[in-house]
């Protein structure tokens, strides 16, 4: 043990709480800390004195960099090992004491050999290192849907993302002393070595454990790890849900607000679409975007039968390649100060740079060498931006509502360079999960592994369900009984290419025009024409004023491939069959009777 270690005076509360709802919270501390061995234990309380002397600390030690103070104020560069740079999908558990629980979605591992595994790694790995306990909450502080964690951690880079991320600090730990309930998180960036990395969730035990990375995903453990992988385990014992999705409000020249949650695999365009800004035409006429989160949604029926959601999040960790004034000017200015970046590259300067921000040339990549274009991406692919949601210029005055806002369409998306047209609808709710649950996206450098190739991502929660999609799939069915007012289901695709190789739809501003027509069908206002696998609108269902779109465009984007829809469906019916008996007949009777109507 520590001889620096005093532990009263690491307790919260002293003595003085003795038989309240911290003493679990204090014990599990104590018990880490006989594990871990750190040199101290730090309790953060999230206030801007502790931020300030987090900065200093790293400054210090070379792991965060100044960037130039007069284009970006208070921000900074992290710079991760090379060998830690996205999610390590396949050094990630789930440890449910049936494999089955877990199912063939999640690598698996019985708990106690985990606990054992990843322990051994921990012994003694905070040595001469600072233990931080940080208390946050997913969620508005007040939200009767957020739920609390607590994430100890020996990075101060960790720590300070968090409190961007998170609500975090007194607020948090007053709010787990009332409930006496939150989720333990357990970090060590350990020696940043890939053959000593895991990240194992334990959803019975609302427990978490990472050992060996310091990215973003793997180590900020209140964002996939918590507010995704546990939370979807608590939402289905809770009665509600907790998706990969972003929370965007359309208010049109009437006034009236539709807010819209949609799925999309990470780097797909989930930021751009909350944080999108109308065409000019759409402006002038008074249309409005409002920004409620761009990457995760917890959603819960309503006394009124309707799904109401939050974002459990409090800033963004956004991709930055791709982020520039014409993608999304929005983003842009959220990062102008008060940021954290992270593997990004640097001009002559001192500004971040990456690809696709401007015509400028950087003079040190994402490692910190000179740029040299032969040695690959001045910037990391996954490059990222951390920054307080209340930053966006487009960020909704309802956000922070406790009770969420209410929910009128769910959108799915990934990236299909082929076969899916711009935007169809779901024939009812059973219909729509099916859509869902058989998406299929190329993959993107969010993760490690290939880029480009195609795989099923159920509601883009292939990488982040804590649980049996067979499961999964049921809970979602479920919300579909007497008294509810589901919101409609969509499936759009802004990656459609042609026989060129180049997208066919413009994308960004112009999806406002693909949410206006799904707007118009939640009201029944809009156009469109039934086919067997669901609602498509013509061309002229949408507003293209100023669209130049080819007659090549107009046929795919809006066309139905019955051939090529055929050979999907049977697709679709071989990858539900991958769950055997588990999975509730619903989904493949539904497939099967689209498949019928294809013939």
């Amino acid at each position: 043990m520590s001889a620096a270690i005093d532990y009263p005076d690491t307790r919260i509360g002293g003595s003085e709480t003795k038989g309240s709802q911290l003493d679990a919270l204090n014990q599990w501390v104590l018990q880490v800390a006989q594990l871990t061995e750190p040199a101290a234990i730090h309790w953060c309380d999230g206030s801007d004195s502790e931020y300030a002397a987090l900065l200093e600390t790293m400054q210090a030690d070379g792991s965060l960099l100044p960037l130039n103070t007069d284009t970006h104020p208070n921000s900074w560069l992290h710079r991760s090992d090379p060998d830690d740079v996205a999610r390590v999908e396949h050094l990630t558990f789930v440890c449910t004491s049936d494999r089955d629980d877990a199912g063939p979605n999640n690598h698996w591992m019985a708990p106690a050999e985990a606990h054992a595994k990843i322990d051994a790694l921990f012994a003694g790995c905070m040595r001469g290192r600072t233990m931080y306990v940080i208390p946050y909450c997913m969620g508005p502080i007040d939200s009767p849907l957020a739920r609390c964690g607590v994430e100890i951690t020996d990075s101060p880079y960790v720590v300070a993302n968090m409190r961007i991320m998170t609500r975090m600090g007194a607020a948090a730990l007053a709010r787990i002393e009332r409930e006496g309930a939150f989720v333990k998180g357990l970090h060590s960036i350990g020696e940043l070595d890939p053959e000593r990395r895991f990240i194992m969730h334990f959803p019975e035990e609302l427990t978490i454990k990472s050992y060996g990375s310091g990215y973003g995903g793997n180590a900020l453990l209140g964002k996939k790890c918590h507010a995704l992988r546990i939370a979807s385990y608590q939402a289905r014992q809770e009665g509600w849900l907790a998706e990969h999705m972003l929370i965007v409000g359309i208010e049109n020249p009437q006034g009236e607000t539709h807010y819209i949650a949609a799925a999309f695999p990470s780097a797909c365009g989930k930021t751009n679409l909350a944080m999108l800004i109308p065409p000019e035409s759409y402006r002038e006429a008074g249309w409005k975007v409002w920004t409620v989160g761009d990457d995760i949604c917890w959603m819960r029926p309503g006394a009124d039968g309707r799904l109401y959601a939050i974002n459990p999040e409090a800033g963004f960790f956004g991709v930055a390649p791709g982020t520039s004034a014409r993608s999304n000017p929005n983003a842009l200015a959220s990062i102008q100060r008060d940021t954290i970046f992270t593997n990004v590259a640097t001009t002559a300067d001192n500004q971040p740079w990456w690809e696709g921000l401007d015509e400028r040339t950087p003079v040190k990549d994402w490692r910190g060498r000179d740029h040299d274009p032969a040695k690959g991406p001045a910037a990391h692919p996954n490059s990222r931006f951390t920054v307080s949601a209340r930053q966006c210029p487009s960020y909704s005055p309802h956000a922070e509502d406790p009770q969420g806002v209410p929910i009128s369409a769910i959108v799915f998306g990934g990236r299909r360079a082929s076969l899916v047209p711009l935007v169809f609808e779901a024939r009812d709710w059973t219909h729509g999960v099916l859509v869902g649950a058989s998406m299929g996206s190329e993959t993107t450098a969010a993760a490690t592994g290939a880029v480009g190739v195609m795989r099923r991502d159920p509601m883009a929660m292939k990488p982040f369900c804590g649980y049996n999609f067979a499961d999964y799939f049921a809970h979602w069915l479920s919300f579909d009984k007497p008294g509810a007012n589901l919101p409609k289901i969509f499936h759009v695709n802004w990656f459609r290419k042609g026989d060129d190789g180049k997208f066919l739809w413009p994308g960004f501003g112009d999806n406002l025009r693909v949410l206006e027509w799904m707007i118009g069908r939640v009201k029944g206002e809009a156009e469109a024409v039934d086919t067997p696998i669901g609602a498509l609108p013509r061309a002229a269902d949408l507003n293209l004023e100023n669209v130049s779109l080819s007659p090549e465009a107009r046929e795919k984007l809006f066309g139905f491939d019955r051939d090529g829809w055929r050979a999907e469906f049977e697709g679709i019916a071989a990858y539900l069959g991958e769950f055997g008996g588990r999975m509730a007949p619903t989904l493949p009777a539904e497939q099967k009777r689209i498949a019928t109507t294809l013939q």
